[in-house]
């Protein structure tokens, strides 16, 4: 089973992936995680995607499915996987039907009003050194400034500045709009009230996933 969490930046992809990972034993594979790690470590991939990503850009598709091909190759994800930020093209999700032909997979788009988005990602803190994630509001930190985890400084990032989530959000409007189209014409897409808390988000993926007779 392959699948696939579409949505604007901000939408909740990353949470909700995670917590359906943990209820299927699907791994999540997100391309913000494989870039950034990249970045992180200077490969010549890292290199060339850190720029771009710091302007709010969409990196190029061949760097992109490079590294989405290597990790769906992977044992663990022998028996399904949840991709999170990939697809963001049409030309991206012919790319993976034909990396991985003939898996049965749901597209699920989760929907969030703009200002929502532009709210939660710019109180959004992580913490560089464990990855924890919390949010000046909504899940704020023991205390302030202090992953609650390991200690580590949180800090912003820079791609979650507000002028930097607008332009991610045109970009992503502008580039994206037809994957919706692209899932329809397949069957395989869903759309999901994406606003609210995190588990109350979940229950409806939940109802949808036992709706398409595959339960978590």
């Amino acid at each position: 089973m392959r699948l696939i969490f579409l949505g604007a930046p901000g939408s909740g992809k990353g949470t909700l992936g995670e917590m359906v990972s943990r209820a299927t034993g699907f791994p999540r594979v997100s391309t913000g995680d494989l870039l950034r790690k990249a970045v992180r470590e200077g490969t010549p991939t890292g290199r060339k995607a850190e720029a771009v990503m710091k302007a709010g850009g969409l990196v190029d598709d061949a760097i992109v499915t490079e590294l989405v091909r290597d990790r769906i190759s992977a044992p663990d994800c022998l028996g399904g996987y949840i991709l999170d930020g990939y697809p963001r093209t049409v030309a991206q999700a012919r790319a993976v039907d034909a990396i991985d032909t003939g898996r049965p997979e749901l597209a699920i788009d989760l929907t969030v009003g703009e200002e929502s988005i532009v709210e939660r990602l710019c109180g959004r803190r992580v913490c560089p050194a464990c990855g924890a994630v919390f949010h000046v509001n909504r899940k704020p930190p023991q205390a302030a400034g202090v992953c609650d985890a390991c200690g580590g400084e949180l800090i912003q990032r820079s791609d979650d500045a507000p002028d930097t989530v607008r332009e991610r959000l045109r970009v992503y409007r502008e580039a994206t709009a037809p994957l919706e189209d692209y899932y329809r014409a397949k069957g395989t897409y869903r759309a999901i009230d994406g606003e609210g808390y995190a588990e109350d988000v979940y229950a409806r993926i939940a109802a949808l996933m036992t709706k398409e007779g595959r339960p978590l």
